[in-house]
């Protein structure tokens, strides 16, 4: 029977694993709605004489089957679901009667009035799809519904609508990479669970402005100031994470950038797994690629650089302890990225340049990156270590080294001197 738009909807979730689905028209309303059509697993028949090079490449690879014509009657047989995408109202028409004669669900991009089925404004958020759908006739902006959606969704990516005590009380660890600085580069999935926590403990380098959103009863513990000095930092914290995990609390370990580069993290994760303490790893955006693109400097450019190389400067060239190898690095005509090396940097590039390095090659040192008081400041290899006395540069502070620097409308500027954030 035919429906009318003010007829309400019934929400359902269809389940189209294996199941034919036709989709007509390969546009950019198709382009858009593909991909779900895809995760969920449908036998995906594409009728259409032209495509997007986006949806053709999802057919290149096998993701849908690419019938390149107009409609026919009769491409509906065994199909399940109907996607009207096309711009051909006489076409979309017949298929829409098709599809009624037929049974099958049908929605129409062109005019949701007459199609049986409404595609809702969806999101994902740890496991849960949140779909919404506009029941009133005369209000029915897709504007409107994706507002509710996003707000929905975001709730859950920060936590305000996580309802706690459901939560199991079984303890558990995230290992957290909070990004270079800046509150807003951790990932969804970090802030989701930094919401979610019982105890946070924090790195001095992490975004240190989202602990002040956490509510009243989380124990934030600092990781700088955990007892038994320098050299047994590592182990209380280890032990502070086995410790709250076991007790039945939800332990958030908040590194700045990733926990894996230079973050001690596997550490963390083998002694997590040597105490059977279930664990997560979130990674986060690291400083040696994101704190050079914030202050305008690509670690490659097409003609200038094709590789980069990121390296820890906390030890000395010449220190017995360091394991990188700088004649080897000297001889690379790619970035070279330093990482905890302010202090180092005067030996560094004394080493560079011993092992054939020009002592011309340009230098920035980023500090505070991605942050308010984020400065760059420039030199060469061969002025480097006074520039810093000169400027003051303190850590944390990303240093690039290499033709990247004089890349981009950033350079010009900043030359022989420092900018700002």
């Amino acid at each position: 029977m035919p429906t009318s738009a003010s007829d309400p909807a019934y929400p359902v979730g269809l389940r189209l694993t294996g199941r034919r689905v036709v989709v007509l028209g390969g546009g950019q309303v198709a382009q858009r709605r593909l991909p779900a059509l895809i995760a969920a697993g449908a036998d995906i028949q594409l009728v259409s004489p032209s495509a997007t090079p986006s949806v053709e490449a999802m057919a290149d690879a096998g993701e849908l089957t690419w019938h390149r014509r107009r409609y026919q009657d009769g491409d509906l047989a065994d199909a399940w679901y109907l996607l009207v995408a096309t711009s051909d109202r006489t076409a979309n028409d017949r298929a829409s009667a098709e599809a009624e004669a037929r049974r099958i669900w049908c929605v129409r991009s062109d005019d949701a009035d007459v199609a049986t089925a409404w595609t809702p404004a969806t999101g994902h958020s740890a496991g849960v799809t949140v779909a919404v759908l506009t029941t009133d006739a005369r209000d029915r902006d897709p504007r409107h519904t994706a507002a509710i959606r996003d707000a929905v969704v975001e709730g859950l990516r920060d936590g305000t609508l996580v309802a706690r005590h459901h939560r199991s009380r079984a303890g558990s660890v995230a290992l957290v990479g909070g990004g270079p600085g800046d509150p807003d580069l951790i990932t969804v999935r970090g802030r989701r669970l930094l919401a979610e926590a019982d105890v946070v403990i924090a790195d001095r380098l992490g975004p240190r402005d989202l602990l002040a959103e956490l509510p009243p009863h989380v124990e934030v513990i600092d990781a700088a100031k955990i007892p038994y000095g320098r050299f047994m930092a590592q182990e209380a914290i280890n032990a502070a994470l086995v410790e709250h995990a076991k007790a039945g609390r939800s332990v958030v370990r908040l590194k700045g950038g990733d926990p894996f580069v230079f973050g001690r993290g596997m550490e963390e994760a083998e002694a997590l797994a040597e105490a059977g303490i279930p664990y997560t790893v979130v990674p986060g955006i690291s400083s040696s690629i994101s704190v050079p693109g914030a202050a305008g400097i690509p670690v490659t450019h097409r003609g200038v650089a094709h590789e980069f190389t990121v390296v820890s400067g906390h030890v000395a060239p010449e220190d017995p302890r360091s394991l990188v190898d700088w004649a080897a690095l000297a001889e690379l005509r790619g970035t070279l990225v330093v990482l905890m090396g302010v202090d180092k940097i005067g030996r560094i590039a004394e080493a560079l340049i011993a092992h054939g390095r020009a002592a011309d090659t340009p230098v920035a040192l980023v500090q505070e990156g991605t942050t308010a008081a984020q400065r760059r400041v420039d030199a060469t290899l061969g002025t480097v270590a006074a520039v810093v006395e000169r400027e003051g540069v303190r850590p944390p502070a990303v240093i690039v080294i290499g033709e990247v620097v004089r890349v981009g409308p950033d350079a010009s500027s900043s030359a022989h001197g420092s900018t700002p954030h």
